[in-house]
């Protein structure tokens, strides 16, 4: 017996000793025992049922066990749709949750909005069919879902495996999608990986352009070229750049209270993409689109992105001032050149 059993063994023998003793020393264990937990969860028992499934600490989800009542009035402080919606562990609650009267509309938050903004791209795969078709219908059923940060989610590598992007082709057919009237572009709102995909296509045939979908957005989520810069998707980035060549030099503020910005500036920054192994071939791709290191910094004049590359003792600086190629020259005009103008979304 170890030293901690001998401990253990000793205060239940006192304990016991105790309570044997009497109602009054036991009222009186009973408030130092709370005291001394007090602050501590409440244990798994004390919590109904919906509570307690939402509760990973309190163990696996036991299919059956949420009731009606606890459904519809559980107590919580966020709606249990959200909570179950945002957290992949939790996803098997929520078909019992949809099937015992838990309504998204009842909801502060879109509950597939608040899984957007909290894990972009989950393994859906990982999900079980009647989790998937909760989810699929979170995303249908709420038109509060129709949003920029869920247009990403729902294109994204995992959901695009498991079919749960054809949410987007219903909401394309429906006219949820419109070319005018939504504060975001869903063209901006694609995964980069989705950019040249019939979805996408659909969108530019109904008139959705990719120069009025560059600037001011709502959602949290980083608007579409920033996310293919960030995760170094040349392809995508080809998709943008033959659209709006002077994304290249120059990207408008994604919000009010920003900056305009460069990319190759962006691109300097270590921590910006979370595969710093694709900075360089990022860089190239850039400097052959036209895009110019000596162009001042737009928050700071006085300093060339050449200066700033020199600044942070950056790897990348012997690459940016080498001579330009002949493509990078063409690139360079091309990108210089008049265009359609960029513009915000429409409101």
């Amino acid at each position: 017996m170890t030293p901690l059993q001998r401990v253990a063994a000793c205060l239940a023998l006192v304990i016991g000793s105790v309570l044997a003793s009497g109602c009054t020393t036991t009222i009186v264990l009973m408030h130092i025992h709370d005291k001394l937990t007090e602050g501590d969860p409440a244990p798994c028992r004390h919590l109904n049922s919906v509570d307690r499934a939402l509760q990973t600490r309190c163990g696996a989800f036991v299919a059956g066990s949420l009731l009606p009542r606890d459904v519809l009035a559980s107590g919580l402080p966020v709606c249990p749709l959200t909570l179950a919606a945002r957290d992949p562990r939790l996803w098997p609650v929520l078909p019992e949750l949809l099937q015992k009267g838990a309504l998204p509309e009842q909801c502060a938050t879109p509950p597939f909005v608040a899984l957007a903004q909290t894990q972009p791209c989950a393994d859906f795969a990982s999900a079980k069919p009647a989790e998937l078709q909760a989810l699929r219908w979170l995303a249908q059923a709420d038109p509060r879902a129709v949003t920029h940060d869920a247009i990403r989610t729902l294109s994204c590598p995992s959901a695009r495996a498991t079919g749960l992007d054809s949410v987007l082709d219903g909401w394309l057919a429906q006219g949820l999608l419109p070319t005018s009237g939504l504060p975001f572009s869903p063209l901006a709102a694609l995964h980069p990986g989705a950019l040249g995909s019939p979805l996408s296509n659909a969108l530019e045939a109904r008139g959705h352009r990719a120069a009025a979908a560059i600037g001011v957005y709502q959602g949290q989520l980083a608007p579409g070229f920033e996310e293919a810069l960030r995760l170094g998707d040349t392809a995508a980035l080809d998709w943008w750049l033959d659209r709006v060549p002077a994304l290249a030099n120059q990207v408008p503020a994604a919000h009010s209270n920003q900056l305009p910005w460069r990319p190759l500036v962006r691109v300097l920054v270590p921590s910006f993409m979370p595969d710093a192994g694709q900075r360089e071939d990022v860089v190239r791709h850039l400097l052959a689109r036209g895009a110019d290191p000596w162009k001042p910094l737009l928050h700071e004049p006085a300093l060339t992105v050449v200066a700033h590359a020199q600044q942070l003792h950056s790897p990348l600086l012997a690459l940016l001032t080498a001579p330009p190629t002949a493509s990078a020259l063409a690139g360079q005009a091309i990108a210089a050149a008049p265009g359609p103008g960029l513009s915000m979304p429409p409101r």
